[in-house]
């Protein structure tokens, strides 16, 4: 093969590696984002690329250099590779804005759009202490592990605690108005726990959490996302009157304890989506029973609250409400929280990898019943009622 033919294939496997390197925020190839300024590569095989940054301070600039430097070292032919690192001009980042929102010039909330086939889960309560957070961050990293794209929205100001059970130290990252959020076990989050100091309290009345949820819904870019979780405050407050406002296709996640007490507060929470116009897809009870060294298992909190729950609600709402699983009472669970590492991971170590995860976990521990219901969930079909298909009859 002529010098000129092997420098020009090199090039081009050099190019195809590179459509791999993804930005780590925006999950979207760096070639694709506009974020590949030049590449060079000499006779003896060596390549220098040049990469451009959205901000001068992104956190996770060694990220992206160790990302080139990988995929290229794996192309046959390559010698050395040198990174150098540049950053956006005003014009390039307001291309780039311009790019991800689709060219459209307004600030909307895209999961709202007619051709978004994002599946919106708002996980409530009735009561506070039922374990809601930590049946959201494990639904959701047990459907990111599945391979889903999936988003969680802290939407309990005042009680925020999705980045602590995620273990997300670092801060988003801002372009411009547009905030990039942090990415654990393949979730993007966002929680008003990431712009406070220390642990601060957020005593904010209504106005400002409709807004700061609306911030989230608007200002955050989540990409395509196949599921987005909110976590609701417990309680049928102004968070949850503005989540029916703000994001009226979505749907409600009802989670409960099998207190007849803490059910009944449960059913006047689900209830509400009769005033709001939202469905209430099923109900999750959460400590339904603990397993005793001999196997037998102890009702901590009575039993049957969630099956009322579920029964209650279909009659009020005139629909079948399902109880899609109970999860036991499990230190496992809370260890996961504690450690940052969502228990239904636990067995794919601490990078979360999903091949590790067990297909046939049963509802005996608490991570095989919240994979369980995960993969529950993920197979519910999407209505493309309403929606553009992008066709049209020739």
């Amino acid at each position: 093969m002529p010098v000129s033919e092997s420098a020009s294939a090199l090039e081009a496997q050099v190019r195809r590696a590179l459509d791999t390197v993804q930005d780590p925020e925006l999950r979207r190839p760096i070639t694709e984002l506009g974020m590949l300024k030049d590449v060079s590569i000499d006779a003896s095989g060596a390549v220098a690329v040049e990469v451009l940054l959205t901000i001068a301070g992104c956190p996770l600039r060694g990220t992206i250099t160790a990302d080139v430097e990988r995929a290229l070292s794996a192309v046959p032919g390559v010698g050395a590779v040198s990174v150098t690192l540049d950053v956006m001009t005003p014009e390039q980042r307001a291309a780039l804005k311009d790019r991800l929102r689709g060219g459209d010039p307004v600030r909307t909330i895209p999961f709202n759009r007619p051709d978004s086939l994002t599946r919106v889960y708002a996980v409530a309560s009735g009561k506070g202490g039922v374990g809601k957070s930590s049946v959201t961050v494990n639904l959701a990293a047990a459907m990111a592990a599945q391979g889903l794209r999936v988003g969680i929205v802290d939407a309990d100001v005042h009680g925020f605690s999705v980045p602590g059970l995620l273990g997300i130290t670092r801060p988003p990252t801002r372009v411009d108005e547009m905030i990039l959020p942090p990415v654990a076990y393949g979730i993007k989050t966002i929680s008003i726990g990431m712009f406070v100091d220390g642990n601060q309290p957020v005593a904010w009345r209504g106005p400002m959490l409709h807004r700061a949820l609306e911030q989230f819904l608007t200002d955050v870019y989540f990409g395509d996302l196949d599921v987005l979780f909110l976590d609701l405050p417990p309680g049928t407050g102004d968070i949850a009157i503005s989540v029916g406002q703000l994001l009226p296709g979505s749907e409600i996640l009802l989670v409960t304890t099998p207190q007849s007490a803490a059910a009944d507060v449960a059913e006047r929470a689900g209830s509400v989506a009769r005033q709001t116009g939202q469905k209430v897809t099923g109900v999750i009870e959460n400590m339904s029973w603990l397993a005793l060294p001999g196997g037998e298992r102890l009702e901590v909190f009575g039993s049957g609250g969630g099956a009322a729950v579920s029964g209650r609600l279909g009659d009020t709402l005139g629909y079948p409400v399902p109880l899609l699983g109970s999860i036991p009472l499990d230190v496992a669970l809370r260890e996961g929280g504690d450690g940052g590492l969502p228990v239904v991971l636990a067995d794919a170590g601490a990078d979360g990898a999903p091949d590790a995860v067990d297909a046939q976990d049963s509802g005996e521990t608490a991570a095989g019943e919240l994979r369980r219901i995960a993969r529950e969930l993920a197979r519910r079909p999407r209505g493309l009622a309403g929606r553009s298909l992008g066709v049209s009859p020739v």
